[in-house]
């Protein structure tokens, strides 16, 4: 390790320790929920009924070298891929919209990445690495017996496929990012602008062992209720109560939980940085973006461009960070004609 790397993984142990403790402490000021339910888990033994809506798709597995994957597939077999890849804290019913629209030209798959929803979970950090996400990508595609696709990739999902579409050019033949940014801005961001290191507070609070998956799953699982809130702290569009129970469902299933996906936070901030992500990317790309992020300031797209040879991008003003729900009017009107031109 350089000393360079050791100084960083100090500083973001700090950082750890000092959010954890605000977290913690801003429970000591709601002490009705610390007292009254925190500590319940979420139980359901029964799905949600929108989980088994026909119309979203048919479900399936398939086997990689490593981990098996769970996806849901829409459309007639043999049309051209598109791959849908979800980001935190997400799995592929975060896709649904998607998964009727597409599914009219293409045939739409919408994945569990390793460690979410019916995939497999390995434990380890390092098992949740960008090199170890986009081989899962690599070998799903000739899996479900094709070459190449049409790659969307949301929040991590993005940051996934931005590197995957470095790595494999030749297996991509558009990719559409939605609120992710490249993988060198954000480098870059976190380093030198104030606004998005402290937009990015919850990065650091992850890195602590035990405690973010305590808060996550417990108390039902309540903070999937504010995530899926807008600035005006209303529930996004599109989306409805049934929605989010079918996300607590689904993490507070036995053998789920939270410590998959924030792995990939903890491997991400932990692993040197693999200069890969500062490649231009070959492939054209589409980047849709949610202007009311309260994670992701506006800028990112456009400083994105630099990285991307060939970048169109397409601002929803009345969406959130997550845009292919509450935007999914506009953001399905982009990747279509994105994909058609």
């Amino acid at each position: 390790m350089s000393l360079a790397q050791a100084v960083r993984l100090v500083f973001i142990a700090i950082l750890s320790c000092f959010y954890s403790s605000l977290v913690l402490l801003s429970f000591l000021f709601r002490p009705k929920w610390l007292f009254g339910g925190f500590f319940k888990k979420s139980k359901s033994d029964k799905p949600p009924e929108c989980l088994n809506n026909p119309d979203l798709g048919t479900h399936g597995y398939i086997h990689l070298e490593d981990v098996r994957i769970h996806y849901v597939a829409a459309g007639t077999e043999g049309k051209p891929l598109m791959l849908l890849v979800h980001g935190f804290p997400e799995f592929w019913y975060s896709w649904r919209h998607q998964l009727k629209e597409f599914s009219k030209e293409y045939r739409v798959v919408a994945i569990d990445q390793r460690g979410y929803g019916d995939s497999d979970k390995p434990s380890g950090i390092y098992n949740y690495t960008r090199e170890k996400l986009s081989q899962d990508i690599k070998q799903l595609i000739p899996a479900l017996g094709y070459r190449n696709c049409i790659l969307v990739g949301h929040d991590w999902g993005g940051a996934v496929v931005f590197y995957f579409a470095n790595k494999y050019p030749e297996m991509v033949e558009k990719l559409i990012v939605m609120n992710a940014p490249h993988g060198a801005v954000m480098v870059k961001e976190l380093q030198t602008s104030l606004k998005q290191f402290l937009m990015s507070w919850y990065m650091f609070f992850f890195q602590m062992p035990f405690l973010p998956e305590f808060m996550l799953e417990h108390d039902g699982c309540s903070t999937l209720n504010m995530m899926f809130r807008d600035a005006d702290k209303k529930r996004i569009k599109n989306t409805t109560q049934e929605d989010i129970e079918a996300y607590k469902y689904t993490f507070s299933k036995k053998g789920n939980g939270f410590n998959g996906p924030l792995n990939y936070y903890r491997a991400a901030l932990r692993s040197p940085i693999d200069k890969k992500v500062f490649n231009p990317i070959e492939v054209p790309t589409l980047i849709v973006w949610g202007v009311k992020d309260l994670a992701l300031n506006r800028k990112l797209p456009e400083l994105s461009r630099k990285y991307i040879k060939d970048c169109t991008i397409k601002y929803v003003d009345d969406a959130s960070h997550w845009v292919q729900l509450d935007g999914c009017e506009e953001a399905n009107k982009a990747v279509w004609d994105f994909i058609k031109a």
